[in-house]
């Protein structure tokens, strides 16, 4: 992946040298059953896994004081691809953005090591990436990078990039009101979620727009090598709900989905990559997912 060609985004925020986060009153602490099932929620790109481990701040609450250093610009290699991802969703969807005649504030993603204070409440590494509505942040410590590839089967710096263009894909629902449509269906149903509710439609569509992104950014830069879609593709198969279900517990129950079978992130993904259409994500009208 020509990934150097991209510009560096200014809207990283490398944490990771500003010591160890304190963890304040939303923080947890988790024994080895709790560790590893938020493990695995992390590993699905989900859109917040604070929510699974009661994390979330009240709704109109104050966010919790950052415990960090100054905003710094990563300065070695892996945290400059990520910078260049990031500055790379921020062209394309700007660009999609100003077609409907809108503006695109982009979000800032937190590079951090170990533990971070969100505006959504504490958090580990065990997390995984995710995005938080409230401070509009996208967190990542990059050790992730690392379990892709050692206990996912996925990894490659294209595997890496559907990752982050997925969690920006998560602020783009915020942005255009997808997010709280979500939370109050949510609500609504009790909690149910199902192999076809809101949640899982949300995930796919975030994986369609890291599709739409990918579509957009190829086009721009010519910048994907041999063997680059398929890493993306073979994580989206490795990460879908069926496929973590058969490996830990040796079924399938597609009640409890939220993400989305590996099938259907492949190919939610697959649509926004060779369509490049917005309107083609719209995984909430469709009817088979």
């Amino acid at each position: 992946m020509k990934w150097r060609s991209a510009r560096q985004s200014t809207n990283v925020d490398d944490r990771r040298g500003a010591g160890p986060a304190r963890l304040g009153g939303g923080g947890a602490r988790l024994g080895l059953g709790g560790t590893v099932a938020v493990l695995v929620i992390g590993m699905l790109f989900g859109i917040n896994p604070l929510e699974m481990l009661g994390l979330m701040q009240q709704s109109g609450g104050p966010a919790p004081v950052e415990q960090s250093g100054p905003n710094t610009a990563p300065t070695d290699e892996q945290g400059q691809f990520v910078a260049a991802i990031l500055g790379e969703t921020e062209d394309v969807w700007t660009q999609v953005f100003r077609a409907s005649n809108l503006n695109y504030p982009p979000p800032t993603l937190v590079l951090f090591s170990g533990a971070v204070q969100s505006g959504c409440g504490g958090a580990t590494a065990q997390v995984g990436p995710f995005y938080c509505p409230a401070d509009r942040k996208v967190y990542i410590d990059l050790s992730f990078f690392q379990q892709m590839r050692t206990q996912l089967g996925g990894g490659g710096d294209f595997a890496q990039a559907y990752v982050i263009a997925h969690e920006v894909g998560h602020h783009v629902q915020t942005l255009i009101g997808v997010s709280d449509q979500v939370n109050r269906s949510r609500n609504s149903r009790g909690g149910a979620e199902g192999a076809d509710g809101p949640l899982v439609r949300q995930e796919l569509q975030a994986d369609c727009f890291a599709g739409l992104w990918a579509h957009h950014a190829q086009q721009r830069h010519a910048w994907l090598e041999a063997g680059d879609l398929e890493e993306a593709l073979n994580t989206a198969t490795a990460i879908g709900d069926d496929t973590l279900q058969r490996q830990s517990q040796g079924r399938v129950v597609p009640d409890s989905f939220t993400h989305g079978s590996s099938e259907q992130r492949v190919r939610w993904f697959r649509i926004g990559f060779e369509t490049g259409e917005f309107a083609r994500c719209d995984t909430f009208a469709a009817a088979r997912l």
